[in-house]
């Protein structure tokens, strides 16, 4: 009796282990073949890190458009009421030193593959071979696919050639792929375009007649005062490769530390842009609310023309730091002044009248055959040359997709998974 008593507890006990082994220990994990729905596991982790620099802009809604009169009468825009999701976004205008990370980079794997230190197993520069490459004395002599011709060079010093500096931009085109037919290739919707990233710094001689710039020419992207000023003199096709080429830097890496792919880092729409400069004041003139360019103690608000052309008033005769001024009630910082920045959109002066209201996007990828018209690009936010009027959240400007100004720069945002980078409370 006493055996068959034991017997009986052993069976049981060994039941209550086969059974706690078949269930999940927690929510989202794979049970055991038991007949039931359980679902599969999730092997990649989450990366938390990928808001570093970034602010989350939280979803909501908001009215586009004109706040105060439309002082040009040129009723390109109209005001709607439009509902965007959340995502983040830059706190500030992505720096010299942010995009010379990205100019560094194309040079190392350009130079990389003339000098064969590419790693065969990942296909990547091979950072052993790569690291103090740049001091070795006759590093120029073996690179000379990417120098100066003979004729270029003052007083014969080698210098890396700007145009050669060439990055191969690769992204799936969305909106084509989801009209794609039947049996139609991924390769169709993949565009592939090569584009040379080392900015026009000659923008700063170009852009004023009759007016002396050239040291902003020489020093502005190269001299380490302005590491922490916006970059300019890039275009709208180099922003959207250095959006691509910092795609690929976030998830290379989660690639290598087992997390989950996050989405592209891209251009703000417009819609997505002036619903983070208003900060969450849906009917304000400005990101710091209304109606002036000062406070009330008479201090100018941001890095714009004040008057009748008094530069130096607000501070900066040309650009400031990045993260000058006050932020907006976002976090974000010159959304109004300092340089105007690139979003994704198209600029069509019709286009407030049928896009959706939740998310706008008019968005078409110009081919450099198709006519001027079709590459203009909406510019938002003024910058240290504008007048007032550009300062405010509402008023729409444009320029061509393929040129560079020295007023002109960007920032990037992200579409994260819920919760990503999120503060638990």
């Amino acid at each position: 009796m006493k055996n068959q008593l034991l017997s009986c507890f052993a069976f049981a006990a060994l039941s209550v282990l086969v059974v706690s082994c078949g269930k999940s220990k927690s929510a989202g994990k794979t049970t055991a073949s038991n007949g039931q729905l359980v679902g599969a596991t999730y092997s990649a982790k989450i990366n938390n890190n990928t808001r570093t620099g970034m602010v989350h802009i939280p979803q909501g809604t908001f009215h586009m458009g004109p706040s105060d009169e439309d002082m040009n009468y040129s009723y390109t825009a109209r005001n709607r009421q439009m509902s965007i999701s959340g995502f983040w976004m830059d706190v500030t205008e992505i720096t010299n030193r942010e995009y010379k990370q990205f100019v560094f980079d194309v040079r190392d794997s350009i130079a990389a593959t003339l000098l064969g230190y590419i790693d065969p197993k990942t296909n990547n520069l091979d950072k052993k071979k790569m690291a103090g490459i740049w001091k070795e004395k006759n590093v120029y002599e073996k690179l000379g696919a990417m120098m100066m011709a003979p004729d270029d060079r003052i007083f014969g010093r080698m210098e890396i050639d700007p145009d050669k500096l060439i990055y191969m931009e690769e992204y799936v085109d969305y909106k084509a792929a989801a009209y794609r037919k039947p049996n139609e290739p991924r390769s169709k919707f993949i565009i592939k375009t090569p584009v040379k990233i080392y900015p026009d710094t000659l923008v700063w001689v170009r852009d004023f007649s009759y007016s002396y710039n050239e040291p902003m020419s020489v020093r502005y992207f190269s001299h380490p005062a302005f590491q922490n000023y916006p970059v300019v003199g890039v275009t709208w096709k180099q922003a959207s490769a250095f959006c691509t080429w910092r795609s690929r830097l976030l998830n290379s890496f989660n690639d290598t530390k087992g997390y989950a792919t996050e989405s592209n880092y891209r251009l703000p729409t417009e819609a997505e842009w002036e619903y983070a400069a208003r900060g969450g004041r849906s009917q304000s003139m400005f990101p710091w609310g209304n109606y002036y360019l000062r406070n009330r103690k008479g201090c100018l608000m941001a890095n714009f023309k004040p008057g009748r052309g008094n530069y130096p008033e607000d501070g900066g005769f040309y650009t400031v730091r990045a993260d000058a001024y006050w932020p907006n009630d976002f976090g974000l910082y010159n959304m109004a002044g300092n340089v105007a920045e690139w979003t994704s959109s198209l600029y069509y002066e019709g286009g407030y009248n049928f896009a959706h209201d939740m998310n706008p996007d008019i968005r078409y990828n110009a081919k450099d055959s198709d006519p001027p018209r079709m590459k203009r690009k909406v510019v938002r936010g003024g910058s240290w040359q504008s007048v007032g009027y550009y300062l405010q959240t509402s008023t729409r400007n444009y320029e061509y997709q393929d040129t560079a100004k020295s007023y002109i720069g960007f920032r990037c945002v992200i579409d994260l998974a819920p919760g990503v980078g999120m503060k638990k409370r």
